[in-house]
């Protein structure tokens, strides 16, 4: 005989409202439904998206490239502003960009968000973030999950991740095979802090400086937290009109571990990339967290992207059209090093010179 009341859902008792997960899906609907490609098949609801994989016949072989990743704790800073429709640009830039470094053209992506408790309106401003950066990627949104974990996460916290499928020609594959003595090393702009070392910079100015994210900083020119929820840059669309127009032989997407760690992972052994930092000053907010730290510069470009979110590496004659390319996409790009054969560190990077005022 059942004891249950009726009208009681037993699983909304124990935390998870199928109903608020609804909601929020019919809220996010208008937001997917911009994200989408010619070969994206169906909508929302399915068990799995789908992807019309005829289009690949146009290539003679082409390499499916795929890449995963979140944000990070850069999540806190969004649940503290309660600002959420700004995390999916930094969700879908960690994961597009790490897949054009090659020359593949993002094809389509799914995202997974876990939370607490599904708030629909902050589901949606999430989602409505994913997709608007994906049109932005020329990616398609052809599906995700939404998970309520009472319990695990607080109801007012999330974490979100994504993955993502591109495809490359293999002849136009862009790697440390092509990387040549000689190259030029062409740096692109961040837009700030993107999605790495939030951790180190929360701990520096947050918890150690005893900041606020409301507190207005002259140096920024507007309060603590917009600058740190500025968004992730999103150079794919970019980055693939660069291997299509130019003779670009690699490119490195700056994340975790700064620029050399991550331009290090496309230079060959035998090769070594000089980059002089007096070719470009970091943003005010790399030059703050170094200071109210105290922190060396050496931890710092370790940690953070100190200005540089993207490099590639060409030869001398393409640096013009590809310094005049990016600025087309609202990109600015600089000579910052060059490519040289190394009779003893090879496959290293040597930073040289100071940014002005630091």
């Amino acid at each position: 005989m059942s004891n249950a009341v009726p009208g009681s859902n037993a699983y909304a008792e124990a935390g998870v409202d199928i109903h608020a997960a609804d909601r929020a899906i019919e809220l996010m609907k208008a937001s997917i439904e911009k994200a989408r490609r010619p070969e994206m098949i169906g909508g929302l609801g399915g068990f799995a998206g789908l992807f019309d994989a005829s289009a690949l016949t146009k290539y003679t072989r082409p390499l499916l490239a795929t890449s995963t990743d979140g944000v990070g704790t850069k999540v806190a800073i969004a649940q503290a502003m309660d600002v959420h429709d700004t995390i999916g640009f930094d969700l879908v830039g960690m994961v597009v960009d790490d897949l054009v470094v090659c020359g593949a053209e993002p094809l389509f992506m799914t995202d997974y968000i876990a939370t607490g408790k599904v708030v629909p309106e902050r589901i949606a401003a999430i989602v409505q973030g994913i997709a608007e950066a994906c049109v932005e990627a020329g990616c398609a949104l052809v599906g995700g999950e939404t998970a309520e974990h009472p319990g695990l996460l607080a109801p007012d916290e999330y974490d979100v991740a994504g993955a993502t499928t591109g495809v490359v020609e293999a002849d136009r594959l862009l790697g440390p095979g092509r990387v040549r003595p000689g190259d030029v090393v062409v740096a692109m702009a961040a837009s700030g802090l993107h999605s790495n070392g939030y951790s180190l910079v929360r701990h520096v100015l947050l918890e150690k400086a005893g900041w606020e994210l409301d507190r207005n900083v002259a140096e920024l020119g507007r309060s603590l937290g917009e600058e740190l929820l500025t968004p992730t840059r999103i150079y794919a669309k970019a980055c693939l009109a660069l291997a299509d127009r130019t003779a670009t032989h690699a490119m490195s997407h700056v994340t975790g571990g700064g620029l050399a760690a991550n331009l290090e992972r496309v230079l060959p052994v035998e090769l070594t990339a000089t980059l002089d930092r007096t070719t470009w000053t970091p943003q005010p907010i790399f030059d703050l967290v170094r200071k109210v730290g105290d922190i060396s510069q050496a931890d710092l470009e370790m940690t953070l992207n100190c200005g540089v979110g993207m490099v590639a590496m060409m030869p001398a004659e393409d640096v013009d059209a590809a310094v005049a390319l990016l600025d087309g996409f609202g990109i600015r790009a600089w000579v910052a090093g060059e490519v040289s054969a190394s009779d003893t560190d090879g496959g290293r990077v040597r930073l040289i010179g100071q940014h002005a005022g630091w």
